[in-house]
């Protein structure tokens, strides 16, 4: 069993963190805002009131923070990681964020002694919960094997995708895929509603066919009782598109869908749905159908 500082417990880092204690290890977590600690120190963990205090005695430093910056304030801050965890603690950053941010992190991480992997996850507050996620891991063919016993404790699907910041990249790609899959769900929905058929019965028979989909079995319900409670903000899929989109770029791939989806969710955001989930893009198509949401 390991000694794990868990910084970041908010919808899936404080599950996540709960699966780790119940399995067994010394898990110390941290959060921005003391209140989302409870969960943990219910499950037999400890609260810390800083980083530096979380990371002391860590073999294993896990992170689950919204960006970029976020991730670099935690490694890099005076009261971070590099200043203040063991050398050689292995660190597993859960967050999404750029490949680039990842690789550089690597980079200076190996510098100092430490070792770092990027495994982003995929499964929403459903698949942090029920253990259940997905993670796609960026790192040495070594580390990946020291944190699997780990990682499986949250995760049902781990894949080590190749070298540092490879797991953000297909993370990226990911929240390409979600995201178009919800905005044609919405979309579909909105034009079931038009023509008054029997939606529960429409989206069963559609999960059933080629149709079918991770997204309509979690997200259909969400829409038809629009119960937008977040799982996945809208917030963070803006930010994550803009990943995508930047990267698409920098390669020279064109990805027009991308570019709308993009647009979309930007759109979502400057109409005060960026605290929604996901499943919210709905509400876009409601207002360009000019129809209440």
């Amino acid at each position: 069993m390991s000694t794990i500082a868990f910084i970041g417990l908010g919808i899936m880092g404080s599950p996540m963190s709960v699966h780790l204690a119940n399995a067994g290890h010394q898990v110390v977590g941290y959060n921005l805002t003391p209140d989302r600690t409870g969960p943990l120190v219910d499950a037999g963990g400890v609260a810390a009131d800083s980083i530096a205090k979380a990371v002391a005695d860590a073999d294993v430093v896990a992170i689950m923070v919204p960006d970029s910056p976020d991730v670099q304030d935690v490694l890099t801050g005076k009261d971070g990681v590099f200043e203040n965890a063991r050398r050689d603690a292995l660190v597993i950053d859960f967050s999404s964020i750029r490949p680039d941010v990842t690789a550089t992190l690597a980079e200076e991480a190996a510098t100092r002694g430490f070792r770092l992997i990027d495994a982003p996850v995929s499964g929403g507050q459903a698949g942090a919960e029920n253990a259940a996620l997905s993670i796609m891991v960026g790192g040495s063919p070594e580390d990946f094997a020291s944190a699997k016993p780990i990682l499986d404790v949250v995760g049902k699907t781990v894949v080590h995708v190749g070298p540092n910041g490879s797991g953000q990249t297909v993370k990226a790609a990911n929240q390409l895929i979600v995201a178009g899959n919800i905005q044609v769900l919405a979309e579909a929905i909105a034009f079931l509603e038009a023509y008054g058929v029997d939606l529960a019965a429409s989206v069963e028979v559609l999960g059933g066919g080629l149709a079918g989909s991770a997204v309509l079995n979690q997200k259909a319900q969400k829409i038809l009782d629009r119960n937008f409670d977040p799982g996945f903000r809208i917030d963070l899929h803006h930010k994550d598109l803009g990943i995508v989109t930047s990267a698409a770029r920098e390669a020279g791939v064109v990805i027009p869908m991308g570019a709308v989806l993009a647009q979309l969710m930007a759109s979502a955001r400057a109409n005060g749905d960026g605290s929604l989930d996901h499943s919210a893009l709905y509400r876009g198509v409601a207002r360009l159908s000019g129809k209440e949401n």
